[in-house]
């Protein structure tokens, strides 16, 4: 119940990326644990970009690089709507949690790659 951490906010206009990986119904999303359910702020490189964070706990939870050509996205935990999913226990019933935005982030990153810079109009 106290587990929480917050994302950041950004520009449309100066930080597409990052404001179409954080796009969600809230700024504040419940937190979960997994195999890596955080990043200490004090490892990451100065070019990976933090998106979430517990400042409470002092933690990154959800970060975003570019490596070479391409990009990395990290999102601490394993099942947003199940605080301690362990492996083996039943899958979750993702119906049961349309707005959850743990899972709206994760959607984020599936969606990303598929965005397409407009042709713009001279």
């Amino acid at each position: 119940d106290v587990d929480y951490f917050t994302l950041m906010e950004y520009s449309a206009k100066w930080d597409p990326v990052p404001t179409m990986l954080t796009q969600n119904h809230t700024m504040l999303v419940k937190g979960f644990m997994g195999q890596t359910t955080a990043y200490d702020p004090a490892t990451i490189k100065p070019t990976v970009l933090v998106m979430g964070e517990s400042r409470i706990n002092g933690e990154a939870k959800y970060i975003h690089g570019i490596k070479g050509n391409g990009f990395f996205t990290f999102y601490g935990g394993h099942d947003p709507e199940d605080y301690q999913h362990m492996v083996g226990d039943p899958k979750t019933e993702l119906e049961l949690h349309p707005t959850s935005p743990g899972y709206r982030l994760i959607l984020n990153n599936v969606l990303f790659p598929a965005a397409k810079k407009q042709k713009q109009k001279t």
